[in-house]
């Protein structure tokens, strides 16, 4: 064997047997009287520290929805003013234009003899085939969400909940759009749901707008998991659904 490799093994072996010494001195240091009401504190101020990190890590969790919230809030923004910025700019031809009527200015410069023009009014057009409403859900106010009790809110955001209220009315939208349809106009797909949507009604719903969970599944991204069901309860709380049940069934009626 070589010298280096000897001297590398005694150094392995040396620091090996110093590793057991401190670890020894340290296990007798914890039965000392003097010296473990210290090791005692040194443990409760781990186990706080360790507390303090899983706060801390639920609280930059908490940020990072907030701050995804918010950046969706920021792009549906954008995305609405540019739509108004192009109306604003391509406003139709055919919308009647704002003039100020000069009857009254032209009167008295017309000659009492000259015969006086009547100009032919076009036909009037067949007034467009009213369109339903669908009813919608508010969005939450911010004096509505400081009234939501802590317990029942948690660490929900005012973000959050109005984007669950968005993709709800999508869902509510989307569902009676279906049911206001010609049934001639519809495709298999849409029979199969007008006729689901039928049969889910009932005497309590009769005449009021609402969705089931398989709506939400069927028409927006939204899971029916634990979140979305504190968020529910928090929607009955400010008065923008009730529940309907039977059949097997929870009905969310806007109202």
């Amino acid at each position: 064997m070589a010298s280096s490799d000897l001297e590398q093994l005694c150094s392995h072996i040396n620091e090996k047997i110093g590793n057991i010494k401190r670890t020894l001195s340290l296990r007798n240091c914890g039965q000392e009287p003097t010296l473990k009401t210290t090791l005692d504190k040194i443990g409760n101020e781990i186990i706080v520290v360790n507390e303090l990190l899983n706060k801390l890590e639920l609280e930059i969790e908490y940020q990072e929805q907030t701050n995804h919230s918010l950046k969706e809030l920021r792009e549906s923004l954008e995305e609405d003013y540019k739509d108004v910025e192009h109306l604003k700019e391509n406003i139709p031809p055919h919308l009647p234009q704002v003039t100020v009527s000069q009857n009254s200015a032209n009167v008295t410069d017309l000659d009492p003899e000259e015969p006086v023009k009547v100009e032919e009014t076009a036909p009037t057009k067949k007034p467009p085939k009213e369109q339903r409403i669908i009813k919608e859900m508010p969005f939450i106010t911010s004096d509505e969400f400081n009234g939501i009790p802590a317990y029942m809110k948690s660490r929900l955001t005012y973000c959050q909940i109005n984007d669950v209220i968005k993709e709800i009315n999508k869902a509510v939208v989307s569902k009676y759009k279906i049911l206001h349809q010609p049934k001639k106009s519809m495709s298999s797909v849409a029979r199969n749901l007008y006729h689901r949507f039928i049969d889910e009604e009932t005497k309590d719903t009769k005449g009021h707008y609402f969705i089931v969970e398989a709506d939400i599944k069927e028409f927006t991204a939204l899971k029916a998991d634990k979140r979305f069901h504190v968020i529910v309860n928090i929607l009955r709380h400010c008065r923008r659904l009730s529940e309907v049940r039977g059949g097997g069934l929870t009905r969310y009626v806007i109202t």
